[in-house]
């Protein structure tokens, strides 16, 4: 269960987030659903624990993955080691089950300037999910990959999120991504940022 209760977030004095309330149950995958530069990536920074300057309440579980904007790769490791990195508990073995989750084992080896974005951006997939994660946050992770490579990876994550049944708080500015993905879709707007629809738990 993630639950948010961030009464303001500022930023050099300048109000970014205000009164954003709403929880995510285990299982249950929220959207954030918002235009570029409202504050959905600070909120979630916010609720992943990175960002802890602000006034309010987050609670959530003790394993939490993320995928972030960018893939986030080492490019002197290659695919499995960054993840070994990050779970070092998960060895050679387990890193290859885990990127052979995301289709991707035979680039095991390979250093990320070998490997496509959108292949980077399974490889950083796998790393969220390798640690079994009870809730899992996701800062538009589809972001510019071409329509192709983007539908193969919307299914790929909403099959992985399906199977594992992490708490998903998922932030995007498309729509139709967000319709796709989530289950609950929060509409986040105006100056301060606030819930403006979809608000509520559910």
């Amino acid at each position: 269960m993630i639950e948010v209760a961030i009464r303001a977030k500022s930023f050099a004095g300048g109000a970014v987030l205000r009164d954003i309330r709403f929880t995510v149950a285990p299982g249950e995958v929220v959207a954030i659903l918002g235009p570029s530069g409202i504050g959905k990536s600070t909120l979630l920074r916010i609720v992943a624990g990175i960002d802890r300057d602000f006034a309010g309440e987050v609670t959530r579980p003790d394993r939490l993955g993320m995928v972030f904007q960018e893939p986030m790769l080492l490019p002197w490791r290659s695919a499995a080691a960054n993840l070994m990195l990050v779970h070092p508990g998960l060895g050679r073995a387990g890193a290859l089950a885990a990127l052979t989750r995301v289709g991707i084992a035979d680039r095991a080896d390979l250093f990320p300037g070998q490997l496509s974005l959108g292949q980077q951006r399974r490889v950083a997939l796998a790393r969220a999910l390798a640690g079994d994660p009870q809730a899992l946050v996701l800062d538009e992770p589809f972001a510019s990959l071409d329509p192709a490579t983007g539908d193969e990876m919307l299914a790929l994550t909403g099959a992985l999120i399906a199977a594992a049944r992490p708490a998903t708080l998922f932030v995007t500015h498309s729509a139709a991504e967000a319709r796709r993905l989530a289950g609950r879709v929060l509409h986040l707007g105006g100056r301060p940022a606030t819930i403006v629809a979809g608000g509520g738990d559910a």
